[in-house]
């Protein structure tokens, strides 16, 4: 996952990466990335950076997504 990921941007952090794409290189690397993802074990996320971001976070796979704007139970 890694490697298909530095193919479209930069490490920055362990299992962090940013990528600048355009939307046909966005819809290739998700692709790729959904053939390889373990959904069951893995957890993959994809922030759109800009305004309206909260409407524009995508999430694959396990874990659910966090809203920090949610309901707080502890």
């Amino acid at each position: 996952m890694a490697k298909q990921c530095q193919n479209y941007g930069q490490r920055v952090q362990n299992s962090v990466f940013e990528c600048l794409v355009d939307p046909v290189q966005f819809a290739q690397l998700k692709k790729n990335l959904e053939q390889i993802i373990e959904p069951e074990e893995d957890s993959l996320r994809f922030y759109f950076l800009g305004k309206n971001w909260k409407n524009r976070v995508e999430h694959i796979g396990a874990k659910p997504t966090y809203d920090p704007e949610g309901v707080l139970t502890i």
